[in-house]
């Protein structure tokens, strides 16, 4: 009898024909200037799920081109916020009434599971509204107290064209968080989803037209980051770069738009620490724990890769961790019994294990996992459920982004060791303390390098509250009226009233 719980292959249908993407140019649908294309199967199942148009130079350049028109030469840009809200309230609406079609092909694209599609498809949908509200709010500043000759205006205008390069993990909620923020603004965008999960992109550039955008606003190249992402990052025409990904990525992002100093706004990885002090309640955290390191099989720059567990708790906590980790259902992602899926990539997989076996080589022990796991009937990639024990600061997988579901412990006596070890990491996007005290609950808030802090709970999350990182995490913010700010600039009007100005030449 196997130790895990396991969801073999179930009787879903896949599609028989593979989903045929192209790129969206001027509110054109075409392929690719030299015919390329690329192909994506199921990571869970081995079927072929898309056939994409390869984009190429030419085919960036010609989106660039239609994106910086639309903004110059086209009405979106100075638009009234209530025209680009009615678009934006439009697209959700779409999107709730394809909610199972986008899930479906995000389900197979990804190999997470359909019922964690589904819930993220209608959390893309609530994005979109809350963007449509924003853009009905926006507004800028006055100053009248300046002297009674003098008013001052503040005005925010979009950024102009901005490139959005979204992961493989979380490709329809991510473009979510970016593309309709913009749109609030009234920026226009070319979009480049990951080649590995390129299709839900493509439909929702077929809802945007659906519900009225006008040509050029948004246009999608699919491909690879080089050249597509490269030369969305480098061109001159481009005002700004959003991209989620890699820190390794974001950093090349970076110095690609240093050539035109053009504004960029990262999201990247994360080695997120959760702080347990004894007097936790132990079951909720042990759940929230499990839930944390396993949820889209730990491929989220949010999971809960690593507790930092005080020693008087620690033997029975990951007793607890263990015993619920062996009842979460890995497998199918078509079955809606399955919590965990497939990896994304046999490469991927790879590297998992040997984040794993680099850390048995170092001391730490594997008290559960550490291995691919079998599912009756799939053909893709699957990894178990991962601890490891007697896990020290030195280590690897103690301060990097493993991307799997392998759960790192480490162990504090005081509150300063455990800040000292939640810090350690170079990244700094999430952290979470657990403790019935409120005071040691808000020391940790207030001391631990994160952009978010979760106090008795994991990875909740809203589209009013801002996300994103500090340190090598990222910069700037996506969500709350923090989203829509990133994609404006600001600028300063002095009005003089009257002839009133004091002469300089007498």
């Amino acid at each position: 009898m196997t130790q895990f719980t396991l969801i073999p292959a179930c009787s879903a249908a896949i599609p028989t024909d593979p989903f045929i993407g192209q790129h969206l140019i001027d509110g054109a649908w075409v392929g690719s200037a030299d015919g390329a294309v690329f192909e994506r199967h199921s990571p869970a199942h081995g079927d072929l799920v898309s056939r994409s148009a390869r984009g190429g130079k030419d085919d960036t350049a010609r989106a660039i081109a239609a994106a910086r028109h639309a903004f110059d030469a086209g009405d979106w840009a100075s638009s009234q916020g209530a025209a680009r809200a009615r678009i934006l309230l439009k697209t959700a609406d779409l999107i709730d009434e394809n909610r199972e079609r986008i899930a479906v092909l995000e389900t197979l694209e990804s190999g997470k599971p359909i019922a964690q599609a589904r819930a993220e498809i209608e959390g893309a949908a609530d994005l979109w509204r809350y963007a449509a509200a924003l853009a009905r709010t926006l507004h800028g500043d006055s100053h009248n107290s300046l002297g009674p000759d003098m008013l001052g205006m503040v005005l925010k205008e979009p950024v102009g064209v901005v490139s959005l390069i979204t992961p493989w993990n979380f490709p329809f909620l991510i473009i979510s968080q970016k593309l309709p923020f913009a749109l609030a603004a009234g920026c226009t965008a070319v979009v480049k989803p990951s080649e590995m999960t390129p299709s839900t992109t493509v439909i929702l550039g077929q809802l945007l037209q659906q519900a009225g955008l006008p040509d050029g606003v948004v246009n999608i190249v699919l491909g690879y980051g080089d050249p597509v992402g490269a030369l969305m990052t480098g061109d001159e025409r481009v005002d700004m770069v959003s991209f989620t990904g890699s820190t390794a990525v974001g950093k090349q992002i970076v110095r690609t738009a240093a050539g035109t100093l053009k504004k960029v706004s990262l999201e990247l990885g994360g080695k997120n620490p959760q702080v347990i002090f004894p007097d936790a309640d132990l079951e909720a955290t042990a759940d929230a724990i499990v839930f944390g390191v396993y949820f889209n099989a730990g491929e989220c720059c949010n999971s809960g890769s690593r507790i930092i567990v005080h020693e008087d708790v620690a033997t029975a906590l990951t007793e607890m961790v263990v015993e619920m980790s062996r009842k979460v259902p890995f497998g199918d992602p078509l079955d809606p019994r399955t919590k965990v899926g497939a990896i994304i990539s046999p490469e991927h997989q790879a590297k998992i294990a040997a984040y794993v076996g680099d850390a048995e080589t170092a001391g730490a022990q594997v008290v559960l996992g550490g291995e691919p796991l079998a599912i009756d009937g799939l053909a893709g990639q699957f990894y178990a459920p991962t601890i490891l024990t007697g896990v020290t600061p030195d280590m690897a997988i103690a301060t990097e982004e493993v991307f799997g579901p392998v759960l790192s412990v480490l162990t504090f006596r005081t509150m300063d060791e455990a800040i000292s070890l939640a810090n350690s990491a170079s990244y700094g996007l999430s952290a979470g303390i657990w403790s019935r005290d409120v005071h040691t609950c808000l020391e940790f808030s207030r001391k631990v390098r994160a952009g978010t802090v979760w106090t008795n709970t994991w990875m909740d999350g809203f589209a009013e509250m801002p996300f994103g990182g500090v340190k090598q995490s990222g910069q700037g913010r996506e969500l709350g009226r923090y989203g829509i700010e990133e994609f404006l600039e600001v600028k300063s009007v002095q009005m003089r009233i009257g002839d009133t100005r004091p002469r300089w030449v007498a």
